[in-house]
């Protein structure tokens, strides 16, 4: 099992019950290093006092506010565990609120919320009823500095937790909403049939990172001595004159064609590449079978 980035208590009312958080999700991508072009040789980052320009050791580094231009106030990470909040090590449900009110703009990061052997019981009945009522748990949380406002949802038989962006943090776009055009009925029923045409079963396995796995191709390759065809880049849409018949047309097109998954799979063969013969005027690495890593 992987290790837990939060351990505590979940508390409602006089119910509490010792927890732990695993993250459920996390980004990954094929890493590469920094070289020198001339040697290939690794370049090193060092840290370097701007003062005495010379590398320190991690140890002899402290952490500063710059309250004004070249001054600043000094903390240490003990003084930090001072001020840490309560909800360092309870996280306390502040209220209940309707699933459908929050929007998924709000949401940051997902975690596995996982209950210990004694609050085994508690935590089901707070699934159940969650899950029952449609309702969604609101509460607080600190973890890695930082104070989060967190939702708790039912999901599969047991609870994730969101942490979530607050107000402030929400940026707001002044152009953006409803543009202001009226649409005719006409319009939007043959959208509507549209939509209903490529309609599917969500299925996350479906979709995966094409540029990832070219990258992937590409290293492969070069191992082999090889090339990677070029992916043909997409023209320039031309501007739609008459909205309703470009409408028509693109339900037509949908008629008899491929189901959606098929569609899917279509659309993601189509910016992959692929491995052609052995590359021109080029030494060819020594073959060996590609270790490609990803970096999380």
């Amino acid at each position: 099992m992987p290790a837990s980035v939060w351990t505590g208590y979940l508390t409602f009312g006089l119910i509490s019950m010792p927890v732990r958080l695993f993250s459920g999700a996390r980004g990954s991508r094929i890493s590469f290093h920094m070289l020198h072009r001339d040697d290939k040789a690794r370049i090193k980052q060092q840290l370097v006092c701007s003062e005495e320009d010379r590398v320190v050791e991690r140890n002899e580094i402290v952490k500063g506010y710059e309250y004004r231009k070249g001054e600043y106030v000094i903390i240490e990470p003990n003084e930090i565990k001072k001020i840490e909040p309560k909800t360092a090590k309870a996280m306390e449900i502040l209220e209940f609120v309707k699933s459908s009110d929050v929007d998924p703009i709000y949401f940051e990061s997902s975690y596995y919320l996982v209950p210990e052997e004694a609050g085994r019981r508690p935590y089901a009945l707070l699934s159940e009823a969650l899950e029952q009522t449609e309702y969604v748990a609101i509460a607080k949380l600190t973890m890695h500095n930082r104070e989060y406002t967190v939702i708790l949802r039912p999901h599969k038989g047991g609870l994730m937790l969101h942490t979530m962006y607050y107000q402030d943090e929400v940026r707001q776009v002044e152009q953006f909403g409803r543009p202001d055009v009226e649409l005719r009925d006409a319009e939007v029923k043959v959208a509507h049939q549209l939509i209903q045409a490529l309609s599917a079963e969500f299925k996350p396995e479906k979709y995966y990172d094409t540029f990832e796995e070219n990258l992937k191709k590409m290293i492969q390759a070069r191992l082999e001595g090889k090339e990677v065809a070029p992916v043909e880049k997409p023209r320039k849409p031309a501007p739609v004159v008459d909205l309703m018949e470009a409408l028509k047309q693109s339900l037509r097109q949908m008629e008899g064609k491929k189901k959606p998954a098929q569609r899917v799979e279509a659309a993601q063969h189509a910016s992959e590449t692929h491995v052609r013969g052995a590359a021109h005027k080029k030494s060819a690495p020594r073959k060996t079978a590609a270790r490609i890593k990803r970096a999380a």
